[in-house]
């Protein structure tokens, strides 16, 4: 069950309305929509604004008080299903077939260094645990419920949540993006000591030494 499926019938015909009505809408036209109370609503829309779900939007004139309007919150439309999983693989087969598997493994490569160069590295000489926790915040930033973790005196990350999991099953080579993300956020060589979809209980990877200039040259 998703997470839209895991809220009140109700609640989640509030939210279809929402979605219908793109710049959101008013207490008055839910109630004649859902067919309850304007009290019913405030409710439902008091649970839903404390979730995040739903946020005020601007009012709109009525000839006399202005009527609250309220909209989807970016967190609010992610409730509904989109099959990006489905569409991804279509597309990288099609690129595997016209590219072949080692242009199309460099282009995750590449798309993941330049998504991770967004990210602020960490100096050369801070503390590997600075390090690994930093990188655990960006790749749960991502989607990957990842966490740092202490394995004997070594640091490591783990992620539990493979967002390229259904794609990365088809396609090993996805995990590349990972990788040259990783090492492209943190600017130290990552190493994959365990991945999901080839049966461990989490992706755990292992922080290296800082790249150099030299060693970035040699990798392209």
């Amino acid at each position: 069950m998703g997470a839209l499926g895991q809220l009140g019938a109700t609640q989640q015909r509030l939210l279809r309305q929402l979605l219908k009505g793109g710049e959101g809408g008013t207490v008055e036209a839910l109630c004649d929509a859902l067919r309850i109370t304007h009290n019913a609503v405030r409710q439902h829309l008091s649970a839903l604004l404390a979730r995040g779900y739903v946020e005020r939007a601007q009012s709109r004139p009525s000839g006399g008080r202005p009527l609250a309007c309220y909209r989807l919150t970016e967190a609010g439309h992610a409730l509904f299903p989109r099959n990006y999983g489905t569409i991804a693989t279509a597309l990288l087969a099609q690129l595997q077939v016209r590219l072949g598997t080692a242009d199309v493994e460099k282009l995750l490569r590449d798309l993941g260094e330049q998504l991770g160069s967004n990210e602020v590295a960490p100096p050369a000489s801070a503390p590997p645990a600075d390090v690994v926790r930093q990188l655990a915040q960006q790749l749960d930033a991502l989607g990957y419920e990842a966490l740092p973790v202490k394995h004997g005196e070594e640091w490591q990350v783990e992620a539990f949540n493979c967002v390229f999991h259904a794609l990365a099953k088809a396609h090993p080579q996805v995990c590349k993006f990972d990788l040259a993300f990783m090492e492209a956020a943190s600017g130290r060589r990552i190493h994959h000591m365990e991945c999901i979809v080839r049966g461990g209980k989490c992706c755990r990877f292992r922080v290296g030494t800082p790249v150099s200039a030299e060693d970035d040259r040699d990798t392209h």
